[in-house]
C-alpha cells in the first residue's frame, strides 16, 4: 500500500483502490455494502458508481449560510444520521456489522473519517477506498489541480449521471 497522507489514513487500516474496489465488488456478489457517502449535490452533478447500494452522506450542509473561508466551500458539518443510516441499508440487504463495507467519497478523506465514525461504534470490516469517485489532483503538467490522477470516474470504471431514488439518501 502507498504512503498515504494522514488525512486519508484510518483507524481500522482497511484500505481499496477503485480499481481494488471494483475488483472486490465482482467477487463478494452481495454480501458487502458500498456506500457513497458524498453530499446529494455532488452526487447530482458529477455522477456516482453503477454499482453502489447507497448515498449516505457523512457530512452535510446544514445552513447555507455558512461559509469555510479555509476551504472555500459551505461549511459542512457531521451528519447526526450517518450511523444509523448506514445500519439500516445494512438490515435492508441482510447484512450486520461484521459484513464488509466500502466507504467511497470524491477524493479519499471524507470516508476515511466516516471509516473511523464507523470503528468507534464498533464496525472492524470498513474498508476506505482511498482514490475516491473523482481522485487527486495533479501535483504538476498541464492539468496541474485537477482530479484527474486515478479515483472511480478516472479508472474508467462503470458509472452513471442517472440517479436511482431508491439508493439516494432522502
Amino acid at each position: 500500500m502507498m504512503d498515504l497522507p494522514n488525512g486519508k489514513k484510518t483507524e481500522l487500516g482497511l484500505y481499496l483502490t477503485a480499481v481494488e474496489a471494483y475488483e472486490f465488488i465482482k467477487k463478494a456478489g452481495s454480501n458487502f455494502l458500498f456506500i457513497d457517502v458524498r453530499t446529494q449535490a455532488e452526487i447530482a452533478f458529477v455522477g456516482v458508481p453503477t454499482v453502489i447500494d447507497a448515498n449516505v452522506p457523512y457530512e452535510v450542509i446544514t445552513d447555507w449560510n455558512q461559509w469555510d473561508e479555509k476551504e472555500k466551500i459551505f461549511k459542512m458539518t457531521v451528519n447526526d444520521h450517518f450511523v444509523n443510516a448506514v445500519e439500516s441499508r445494512l438490515m435492508e440487504k441482510n447484512l450486520d456489522k461484521q459484513s464488509p463495507i466500502i466507504f467511497m467519497c470524491r477524493s479519499g478523506f471524507r470516508s476515511a473519517s466516516a471509516v473511523n465514525l464507523l470503528a468507534k461504534s464498533g464496525y472492524k470490516n470498513v474498508y476506505h477506498l482511498i482514490d475516491g469517485f473523482e481522485g487527486d489532483k495533479a501535483l504538476n503538467g498541464p492539468k496541474q489541480g485537477q482530479r484527474v490522477v486515478d479515483g472511480w470516474k478516472n479508472s474508467d470504471l462503470p458509472w452513471t449521471d442517472q440517479l436511482e431514488k431508491a439508493k439516494m439518501y432522502l
